[in-house]
């Protein structure tokens, strides 16, 4: 903010106050935290143009181990070979169909189990019940991997479909912090307006609470489905057919092959990457604006 006053010659001018002043200040060059952004952004981008450039080296420049240096000519020979020695349409529609479950499952279940918390937060079951899923947030899977293998064998859900349906109950707990959270800024006059025209509970959920929770609701989807397509362990320990595997865990189970064939193995993780930084490319301002909004609500 500034004030107005009046020089000798009749001219207003401005007047900065202290707080613009201080503002003004805030906005300098500041150098600490320039050197911090640029040493995290090379300790993405280094990894990542290493991974490119050897994904399309020949064998023979791959072997030469020269990682930073621009691949002359480039060869598409390593994304040929991996696409044939990791049957990747086979891996790539297993893993969209373990993600599509994640997704589906952490927006659906999430949304209405904090809808229905935050209307009986005066319950001590709903209480208990926020208490509970939230305490789920801090045990790892690890420390249940023996008795969730055992679990899932025992019901048929060592599969694809399974590991969708544990991603989507080991998300549960932040996501429905992040979902009550939002809630809780929320009109209440929205859904008053909305029972007092006769809508039911369900109908109330769908046509008013959800398109509200939007926002949310897609920063959610675009975790579960970051968490989903990147996980490693769940897949592995699982899915009991190495033919229905995901593509971290095919791409681990190939290195052995790909041991000397550097350019294979990089062609290999890029392509297994490649979906998740694209969907994050593109989406990554309902992250944040998902985000910032649940702060600024809670």
């Amino acid at each position: 903010m500034s004030t107005s006053s009046i020089d000798s010659i009749g001219t207003t001018r401005k007047v900065p106050t202290n707080r613009s002043k201080a503002r003004l200040g805030k906005d300098k060059f500041n150098l600490p935290l320039t050197i911090v952004l640029a040493v995290c952004t090379l300790a993405v981008l280094v990894p990542l143009f290493v991974t490119v450039s050897m994904a399309f080296k020949t064998g023979a420049q791959a072997v030469e181990g020269k990682a930073f240096s621009l691949p002359s000519p480039l060869s598409i020979e390593g994304f040929i070979e991996a696409w044939r020695m990791t049957n990747f349409p086979v891996t790539f529609m297993t893993s969209v169909f373990v993600s599509a479950i994640a997704v589906a499952g952490a927006v659906l279940i999430s949304s209405m189990a904090a809808y229905a918390i935050h209307a009986n937060w005066e319950r001590k079951f709903f209480k208990f019940a926020f208490f509970y899923v939230l305490a789920a947030m801090f045990l790892p899977f690890p420390v249940l991997a023996l008795s969730q293998i055992k679990l899932s064998g025992f019901v048929g859900l060592d599969t694809p479909l399974g590991v969708g349906i544990l991603h989507i109950m080991f998300m549960l707990g932040f996501n429905v912090l992040l979902l009550t959270t939002f809630l809780r800024g929320m009109p209440h006059e929205l859904e008053e307006a909305a029972r007092i025209d006769g809508a039911t509970t369900w109908q109330t959920f769908w046509k008013v609470i959800f398109p509200v929770l939007s926002p949310m609701a897609a920063t959610v989807g675009i975790f579960a489905f970051l968490f989903s397509w990147n996980d490693f362990m769940m897949p592995s320990m699982i899915i009991s057919d190495p033919a229905m595997q995901t593509l971290p865990v095919v791409n681990q189970l190939f290195q052995s092959q790909f041991s000397s064939n550097y350019h294979i193995s990089f062609a290999s993780y890029l392509m297994a990457m490649a979906p998740a930084i694209i969907v994050f490319i593109f989406t990554q301002r309902w992250v944040l604006s998902g985000v910032t909004q649940g702060a600024v609500k809670s």
